[in-house]
This record gives C-alpha cells, structure tokens and sequence, in this order.
C-alpha cells in the first residue's frame, strides 16, 4: 500500500439483493452488529514503516508487511495513511508526518524514540568494534554513542521528547486514540554474566532497550494524564512476545534480521515479515485492532 487508496468495494448486486429481500416481504436474518471502523494512521520510524520485510515501496523503506498494513486486512480498520519512514526522530514526526491526521483520524499508531538516542548509530560502531577489537577508533565510538544514549534517557529528556510528539499528533488528530509501541530486544537478554565482546555488547544493548522503552512508557502515561478529556494513549510493549526470536536465534526462529559479516546491512537488526506479525499480534492481543 502507498499512502491511500480504499481497497474493499461493496459488490453492486449486494445491495441490490437486500432490497429485494425487503420489497418481497420476506424476513431477514437478524442484523449483526457491525463493529465501528477505525479510521488509522500510522506514523514511526522503520520499525512502523516495516523494513526488514521488503519488498519496499519506496525511499522510506515502507513495506506491505508492517504491522499497519496487516491490521488493513481486518474490517474493523481502515489506513488511510502509513506515513513513517526510516531514520525519523519524534520531532521529524511532528515536521512531516502528520500532513493528513484530522478529526475524522480515530486511531494512531506510533513507533518512534531509537532514532533519537542513535541506535542505529550505536549498533553500527559497537558491532564494528566487536568484529575487529584492534579498532580503537571504533570502541571509542560505540562508547561515546551508548554514553550519549544513556544521557538522554537517564535525564528524561527521551521521555519529554515523546510527550511533545503525542501532544502534537493530538492536536493534529484531537479524536483519535494513540498508540505508542515499545522496540523488541534485539538479541535475547543473556542469562549469565558476559564473557566476550559480543556478550558485553549484547548486555549493553538490553539496558538500553529496557531504557528506550521505559521512556516511551513513561511518556504515554504522561500524556494520558494531560487533561481529563485527552483522548487515552496507550503503550504496548513487544519484547515479551520476541522472547526467543533475538537476532542470534535459529534462523527458523529468528524474527530479527541479522547478518554478522556485513554488520551495516540496513536490514540488520530490523523485524523481518514475522516480527511484524508479532507486532501486529502483541496491538490486536492489547485490543488497539478491534
């Protein structure tokens, strides 16, 4: 899907068998009650805009396979945009993102916040220096990232980050529900104390995680407490439901891409098709789809 275009189309000669049905006389069945459908937007980064999944369908690594796009599938939900793209922030949201949120908009979905502490960044230098360990230009680097990223989400400064894009889309959308989604692990949390670089790397990056999504839950829970009137905003957190589906899993288990001998893939370390389904599972199982 693009950005638009409605795909289900009520066949003719439906509608015209019901009111046959009526000017006969005959007795209907009795009407089901038909669940409200949900007009949605979905905003974010590349976790939101679905890369790891391919095919794409555009510069923004935007894929028929996000978990958006799988919610478009069920008749209680309608996208009428996915507007994220890879390597956004929260106020590149707020900038480009929210061109087409109005008061009909009544569910957002949002995964946004890694890019803002450098994740990407973080993962890219650290891994580097774990390939090659006689590359002091790369620890320093993977330690001046992982310190930057600890800053920002120790001074809560992630945290009000957050808030300030959910305020923005509720001003955008001020009937809509909002939904902010936690990051998976990327590698499943050890269960020993780290022995070798990759362990102490992959120790790192729990921390950071549990801390990236803790500010975002944070910030949900700030902005839900706003203002009596503010529409709910909900967070859902996904690392349970990627529990043994790290990147260093079986590949028949694997739901996150990685390739350790080209560390700077941009597919590495992103959901592949059934890590979206995961996301998409973990937002149905907390009721945002119904």
């Amino acid at each position: 899907m693009g950005n638009t275009a409605p795909r289900r189309r009520i066949p003719a000669f439906a509608a015209g068998l019901a009111s046959l049905v009526m000017a006969s006389g005959l007795a209907a069945a009795p009407a089901q009650a038909v669940d409200k459908v949900h007009y949605y937007a979905a905003l974010g980064d590349s976790y939101a805009a679905g890369q790891g999944a391919g095919p794409y369908l555009d510069n923004c690594f935007r894929s028929d396979n996000a978990y958006s796009e799988l919610a478009d599938a069920l008749k209680t939900v309608k996208v009428v945009t996915n507007s994220a793209c890879t390597g956004t922030k929260t106020q590149d949201i707020v900038e480009t993102q929210l061109g087409q949120l109005n008061r009909k908009t009544d569910l957002v979905t949002i995964t946004a916040g890694g890019n803002n502490i450098g994740f990407g960044d973080i993962v890219g230098y650290c891994l580097t220096a774990v390939k090659d360990p006689t590359n002091p230009a790369a620890a320093q680097a993977c330690d001046l990232a992982t310190a930057n990223a600890s800053a920002l989400i120790g001074s809560g400064q992630l945290t009000r980050d957050v808030v300030a894009m959910i305020q923005s889309v509720r001003a955008a959308a001020p009937n809509a529900k909002i939904v902010v989604t936690g990051y998976p692990y990327l590698f499943d949390p050890l269960t020993s104390p780290p022995t070798d670089a990759m362990s102490l790397f992959i120790q790192h990056a729990t921390v950071l995680a549990n801390g990236l999504d803790a500010s975002i839950a944070a910030a949900a829970d700030a902005a839900d407490a706003a203002s009596d009137d503010d529409p709910r905003v909900q967070y859902v957190d996904v690392r349970a439901a990627f529990t043994g589906h790290g990147a260093l899993s079986a590949p028949i288990d694997r739901w996150i891409n990685f390739d350790p001998l080209t560390p700077l893939s941009p597919d590495n370390l992103h959901p592949n098709a059934d890590g979206y389904k995961a996301y998409f599972a973990a937002l149905r199982d907390k009721g945002v789809y119904k």
